[in-house]
Formats: C-alpha cells, structure tokens, sequence
C-alpha cells in the first residue's frame, strides 16, 4: 500500500486567471512576497485577494507603514467592484504603522504586528509596504541589513508558527533577488510594467511558489474597476488535442468547397489571404453562416472594423448573422483596445466558445491583430499565434483566419508575419489583369493531409456573397499579375 501525500489547501486568490499562473491557488499558511516597482499594482492585488478570503470566522488584518496613509489608501481602493464595505467593517482590519517605524526600532514594530495578530487571530495578514520598515532605521547601511535580516527571520517565523496566510509589499528590483525576504518567501509575485515606445503593459511572474508547479514565463494582466485579471500564457502542448472525426465543413462559397476537395476539414486551421477589397471578410462570414445553417454555433474575432459596422456589412448580403447574434448562436467579439496582448485575445475567444460552445472561430484579420498588438508583443507575434492557434484546434474548433497582403504570388509571401506554417490550409485570392480589365482569382496552395484542386479560377463578389467561375486553363503566366492567352504571341520590346 503507498502511502498517502500531504495536501496543502488553496485559497482562492479572486484574481481571475491567477490561480491557473500559480498552479492551484494560494498555498494556506504561506508566507509570501508581491514585489514590484511603485504603481504596478502591489496594492491593489493584496486588496483583492484579501476580500476574497476574509470572513467574520478567519478575518485580515492589514498593517500599512510609511507608504499611503490608511483613509487615502481606503478611499481609492473602494471605487473596485471587489471592495465589500460590510466586510471590510466586520472581517477586517486596517492598522497603521507609521508612528511606530518613525519613532520606535524593528524590535517594537515586530511587537506591535506580534500583539495584534495574537489579539485578532486573523486568517490572512498583510504587511505593505515592508521595505519602508528597513528603510528607516539604522545608522549606516550595514547594520540596516543586518536589522532587516533578524527582523524579517523573527516575523517569518512568528507568523508561519501562527498559521496565517501573510503577504508583504515591497518596491524591489530584479538586482535585489539575493535579499534575505526572498530566501524566507514560500511565494514570490512579480509585478511589472513593460514600457516600448508609448505603449506600457503590465507583466506578472511567479518567481516561486513552494509545493506548486507554477506557469513559467511572464503573463499579461489589467487593472480596471473589477481589480487586476491575469491572461495566462497557455502552453499548446498541454491541452489534449480533442479527437477529430475528419469530417468536411461547408465553406457556404459556391464552387470553393469543390476546389479544396470536399469543404473545409473539421479541427483545422485555415487561413485566406489577399489584397485589400479582394473579399476576404465576405468568404470568413460565408463560412461562418453555412455553420450556422446547419445548427452549429460560432464566434467571430473583428480588429479591422467597430462591429456595428461588421454588422451592417454583413447583413446586407445576409441577414441571418444579425439574426443568430440575437438568438446567441453568434457571437460578435470587437478586438481593438490599445496595448493589447495575445493571450488577452485568446482568452475572450475562449470564454465566447466555452459559453456557446462553439464550433468556428473566424479571426479576421490577422493584418488588424498584429497592428491592434502592443509593440512589446509585435516581436513574439509568430510564436504568440502559433499558440493561439494550436489552443483553439486542441479543442476541435475550426479557426477561419484572414490575412491582408500586399506581395503578388512571385513573392511567395501570403502574409507579412510568414505564419502560414501554423495553418493546415491556405486559400489566396488576387487581382490579375485580363485583357485590360482587372479580375479576381483564387487558387488552394496547401491542404494538410487531403488533395485540392491545383486550378486559378475567377470569382465575383456579388450582393448575396462570393461566387467561384470558370478556371482559367486558357491562360499562362497568372502568377505574374499580367496573364497571357495561351498561343497567342507576346509583344515584343521595342529595341532602343
């Protein structure tokens, strides 16, 4: 017989993602750090996960020091949706230290803290900010440190001793991770603000959690009037891939489902490219729709344009998208904030297709996603999608992807990003010139895993959507923009 393991509770932090990036939730009774330079949210994530844990039977005690005095430091944390003013008069309580840092030493502070621990026995207790304690006693910067590394040993361990879950704020600096407070934490968050040019992002890490398997790497999060919400980065690889029936989707375009061998492969990534006008957004809604049609339900991602607008265009060559957005079998999802991350984007996608349970998703356009992206992110964009993307299909969703490019086929460029490693099909459309009139084509360059037809054939844009014509068999050098008529001679350059 094994033996049984221990298991340590989580306490919710009521951070939406943050227990995902943590691996779990918050480990009860640890002792733990939230670091970060001024103004990247210490405070208000302390606030937040202190509301969602204290109760009239496990209270928080909140001790500030030489940061904001209290009444201000309340003043503005009440305007969060988080903070419940009943609780806070009846579950918890806020103490201030500064009187005590200003005119007593660490052996006094410690008493204080000591005493009104002991009197309230608190569930959760939070110190902010802790590096203001160090920061005022000591006649010289050695005995500073030494102070600060028996004061931090000695409230370690009275309050892991106490089984209390504590959180201490502090302004510290990449530079400063061999402080002694690092040692003693059972978990490090790390907040930051990333600047690029004008844009600034704010950044979380788990630098360490003791007893979890915590998401690596730095996770994107936003402060508005509901608190902080972190979007975690997802690794593709550990979602399982759901089970795939191979079955054909209708792309709802006459003549396009016949080119790519049947319709569009349920679980895959397809992606249309094409100049700007070429009618890209008409095809991605055209999929959309025949989804609909038959039962199904789906979302779609705007960047390009405000989603009345969407809208209206779309329902003039069909009315039943603004028909299945009222009935909740579409969802309209506009994508356009500044500074915005991929794993921001990702996880309203998400959420639409978990709630609809959705089976297409059309992104359109990529082109509008990475300019909608703040710069920080522009230079991940290629790995950053190719994890958007592998999340979506790893749940049997069908992602429809549109992409504006500029290059004629000779580039062999169908996207400014080179992404299309990412997609198990590709359709591109172009202008070509016929005879001296401007015509569209369109050709299927790659079908993972089924055969396609290798024909360019015109279409038109009509008011009821894409129409797929005649091939052009009659014609060669289509790749080049300027097609010449099979057997008929091509002028020649006039010598000098």
């Amino acid at each position: 017989m094994g033996e049984e393991r221990a298991v340590i509770r989580s306490l919710p932090s009521g951070v939406p993602g943050l227990d995902a990036v943590v691996g779990g939730g918050l480990p009860e009774y640890s002792f733990n750090l939230i670091a970060g330079g001024p103004g990247s949210g210490k405070t208000t994530l302390a606030h937040q996960i202190m509301f969602a844990n204290a109760s009239v039977e496990r209270p928080a005690v909140y001790f500030t020091v030489l940061g904001e005095p209290t009444i201000k430091m309340l003043r503005y944390q009440q305007l969060f949706r988080f903070f419940d003013p009943e609780l806070a008069a009846s579950a918890i309580q806020f103490l201030n230290l500064s009187a005590e840092v200003l005119d007593r030493d660490l052996d006094e502070v410690l008493q204080r803290i000591v005493g009104e621990v002991e009197s309230a026995k608190p569930g959760l207790v939070v110190v902010d900010s802790f590096r203001t304690i160090g920061a005022q006693r000591g006649s010289s910067q050695r005995e500073t440190t030494l102070d600060l590394d028996q004061f931090v040993q000695r409230l370690a361990l009275h309050l892991t001793s106490w089984e209390v879950t504590s959180f201490l704020l502090g302004e510290y600096g990449e530079a400063e991770l061999r402080n002694p407070v690092f040692t003693v934490a059972d978990g490090i968050l790390w907040l930051s603000q990333a600047t690029d040019r004008n844009s600034v992002v704010r950044k979380l890490q788990v630098v360490k959690a003791r007893g979890r398997s915590p998401m690596p790497g730095l996770h994107t999060f936003r402060i508005t009037d509901a608190g902080l919400q972190v979007f975690p980065r997802i690794p593709e690889q550990t979602r399982k891939r759901a089970p795939q029936k191979r079955e054909r989707l209708s792309t709802g375009v006459p003549g396009l489902d016949e080119m790519i061998g049947g319709g569009v492969i349920a679980g895959d990534a397809v992606m249309l490219t094409g100049p700007a006008g070429s009618g890209k957004s008409t095809v991605a809604t055209q999929f959309m729709v025949a989804g609909l049609a038959q039962g199904e339900t789906g979302v779609i991602a705007v960047f390009e344009e405000y989603p009345e607008e969407y809208l209206a265009r779309a329902d003039t060559r069909n009315p039943d998208v603004g028909k299945m957005i009222r009935q909740g079998k579409l969802e309209l999802i506009y994508l356009r904030p500044l500074d915005l991350s991929v794993d921001e984007a990702l996880a309203a996608i998400l959420e639409a297709v978990e709630r609809l349970g959705a089976k297409r998703v059309v992104i359109d356009s990529l082109s509008g996603f990475e300019v909608a992206l703040a710069p920080t992110f522009r230079e991940d964009f290629r790995e950053s999608l190719y994890r958007l993307v592998g999340t979506l299909t790893a749940t049997g969703v069908t992602v429809f992807m549109t992409a504006e490019v500029a290059e004629g086929f000779a580039d062999a460029r169908f996207t400014s990003e080179k992404v299309s490693f990412i997609t198990d099909e590709i359709i591109v459309q172009r202008y070509v010139e016929i005879e001296g009139e401007l015509r569209r084509v369109i050709a299927v360059i790659k079908m993972r895993g089924s055969d396609h037809s290798h024909e360019f054939r015109t279409y038109e844009v009509t008011p009821r959507g894409v129409v797929i014509g005649d091939p052009l068999t009659e014609y060669d050098g289509i790749i080049t923009g300027v097609p010449t008529l099979r057997g008929k001679p091509t002028r020649a350059k006039r010598s000098k």
